[in-house]
């Protein structure tokens, strides 16, 4: 997949020229603001490419999922009274944040299409950085919605698109202004391509996939699309209790989804797709105090169905067991091309959190020269920071959702139009 980027443009003409730059700073927040800076730090060289041209930047993000306006067209006052509702979504503080990354940040929070926000972007300087108020605060911008989108057009004279983790959204800021404005893909945006592109290609072998996470319906495609290419594909967190519930097996008080049972029936058969052979449990009520180790002896594809008890209510399976980890990393330690998607347990309780970070950890130093590794996903993110080894990773990817669909084969709607023909 080849785009059109932000290289091909003669920094000469984006000299003085508007540049609508849709960025992701869906960030974790806490009390005292930022806590997770990995989506901002990545739109950094960006932004400052832009800024060395002379571009007038304007930053577009959306935060959390806030409540949006009934109309797309806002007085100050109106807008004004939309931001009290949605405080904790306002990025105000992500600005404040931003500005200790990179200089010279200013924060607009006057409605688009409003005298007073043309006159902020008016007097805007040559390299300067304006970030807009939450794009979500619209209804037209999850609507897709034309007079919205001609709106945001108004605003600059290039688009740039370097938020991958939300181009599998057919959004208004992220397809449907590229419709109007000449358009290309931020350095971020071309490197996640590169990146991710390169596992749909010829990987090198042995090319081994760590699913984990909590929906199957989310994983499925991937696992399908992936499985034509990976040599193992070893899953663990709550996806791994649909594989199990299909076998006939009761998983007590875990996470099922329903449909996730007929899913993955189809899938058993798939000598590629590995489970668990022991795994952690513990009580709902109180699953950081109790716990304890499960050994399966389960079979898959003799066409017999497989009856047994892994754990009654109000116990859970919470991680995979410790003869899974080392069968795991002995599968992993032969790999030349990792991905890692989604937690292996519920890693936020220590009891629970020694399959991912002990995983974790290996796929970080497997990767560290030995191997081709790409981890991507908010919570597998997290669960790197926790082990200290993200420096060892290829690639961090920024996207999650968009990361699953972009291995699944999808175009991306927030690519689509940026593509060479």
């Amino acid at each position: 997949m080849k785009l059109h980027t932000i290289r091909e443009i003669d920094m000469r003409a984006l000299r003085g020229k508007r540049v609508l730059l849709r960025v992701d700073f869906n960030v974790p927040m806490g009390e005292k603001g930022v806590f997770d800076d990995t989506r901002m730090r990545a739109a950094l060289p960006t932004i400052n490419y832009l800024r060395r041209a002379g571009a007038k930047m304007i930053l577009v993000s959306h935060l959390g999922r806030p409540a949006p306006a009934s109309s797309s067209r806002l007085t100050p006052a109106q807008f004004q009274t939309i931001c009290k509702k949605n405080k904790m979504f306002s990025l105000k503080r992500v600005a404040s944040y931003l500005e200790t990354l990179t200089q010279g940040v200013r924060f607009a929070d006057d409605p688009i299409g409003s005298e007073a926000l043309a006159r902020t972007l008016g007097a805007a300087k040559d390299g300067s950085v304006t970030l807009l108020e939450n794009i979500r605060f619209y209804p037209g911008e999850e609507k897709n919605d034309a007079k919205f989108v001609e709106a945001l057009a108004e605003l600059a004279d290039f688009f740039v698109n370097d938020a991958f983790s939300a181009s599998h959204r057919a959004h208004a800021s992220v397809a449907g202004v590229a419709k109007l404005l000449p358009s290309y893909a931020g350095l971020l945006v071309e490197k996640e391509v590169e990146a991710l592109g390169g596992l749909l290609g010829k990987p090198k072998t042995p090319f081994v996939v760590m699913l984990g996470g909590a929906k199957i319906a989310d994983k499925v495609g991937v696992i399908r699309s992936l499985s034509k290419r990976a040599d193992k594909i070893l899953l663990g967190g709550a996806l791994i209790n649909s594989f199990y519930m299909a076998m006939g097996c009761d998983v007590g008080a875990s996470m099922v989804e329903e449909k996730g049972i007929q899913i993955v029936k189809r899938l058993l058969k798939n000598k590629k797709i590995v489970l668990p052979t022991d795994v952690v449990v513990g009580d709902v009520r109180d699953p950081g105090r109790n716990g304890y180790v499960v050994n399966l002896n389960l079979r898959r594809g003799n066409g017999k169905k497989e009856v047994g008890i892994i754990c009654s209510a109000p116990y859970a399976i919470y991680d995979i067991g410790p003869k899974t980890i080392l069968e795991y990393a002995k599968v992993i330690k032969k790999a030349k091309t990792l991905v890692w998607n989604g937690p292996l347990g519920m890693y936020e309780i220590e009891k629970f959190s020694h399959g991912t970070l002990a995983l974790g950890r290996l796929f970080a130093s497997r990767s560290c020269g030995r191997a081709f590794g790409i981890a991507g996903g908010g919570e597998t993110l997290h669960a790197l920071k926790l082990t200290g080894m993200g420096s060892c990773v290829d690639w961090i990817s920024t996207g999650g959702g968009a990361m699953l669909e972009f291995l699944e084969g999808k175009t991306l709607p927030g690519l689509k139009l940026l593509l060479k023909k």
